[in-house]
């Protein structure tokens, strides 16, 4: 008879921040860090120490120009479109959130990865002139939740500073669309939500 798999368990937390202040997370003291592949700025964090499958990473692009509340329309049909490229691929959760300028789109599915399913939980944030993607993998499904709980931390103490918030004050900034598209309803404004993403302090 095969013995229970114990539940994963803390022994540390440390906090990652980005070295450009970007943006800050908590993680398990005992994963492995990893560089991005492609050259991309951000980190990789995982609990296998090499080659890793499941993992939790963060990682940041500059879109070079600034993005506001009524793109989000645009923005989704993006963010669909490459889940559509995806093997397979079963959403299980979809939310697209907007307070002020800050677009936060949430899915999580899986699909099939060569001959393996993989499961994702994944955030596009749009945050002034920056794309963040936060993502966990698992391996599998059934690692996805063995994991998760962990995981979860890490999306739940995902920061923003102040100055990014600032950044996406649509009155503050004075940044938005005069007009939206034909027939396009106004975004909706979500304030709550487990993992919110909160200022650093």
């Amino acid at each position: 008879m095969t013995p229970e798999r114990p539940a994963p368990r803390f022994i540390g937390v440390d906090t990652y921040r980005d070295p450009k202040g970007r943006f800050s997370f908590r993680y398990p003291s005992n994963w492995h860090s990893f560089q991005l592949a492609e050259k991309r700025e951000g980190i990789l964090y995982s609990p296998q120490p090499e080659n890793p499958q499941t993992w939790f990473s963060v990682w940041v692009t500059d879109l070079k120009e600034h993005v506001v509340a009524e793109d989000v329309h645009v923005l989704r049909q993006g963010v669909d479109q490459g889940l559509a490229q995806l093997a397979e691929c079963q959403v299980e959760l979809s939310t697209d959130n907007v307070l002020s300028n800050l677009i936060k789109f949430e899915r999580i599915f899986t699909f099939r990865d060569g001959t393996v399913t993989r499961k994702w939980r994944q955030w596009l944030l749009y945050v002034d002139h920056w794309l963040m993607v936060v993502t966990y993998q698992g391996e599998t499904p059934e690692e996805y939740d063995y994991w998760y709980a962990m995981v979860n931390h890490s999306f739940i103490q995902f920061n923003l500073p102040e100055a990014l918030w600032f950044a996406v004050d649509r009155d503050l900034s004075g940044l938005h669309h005069t007009t939206q598209p034909d027939g396009a309803a106004d975004p909706a404004i979500d304030q709550d939500g487990e993992g919110q993403i909160t200022p650093s302090a």
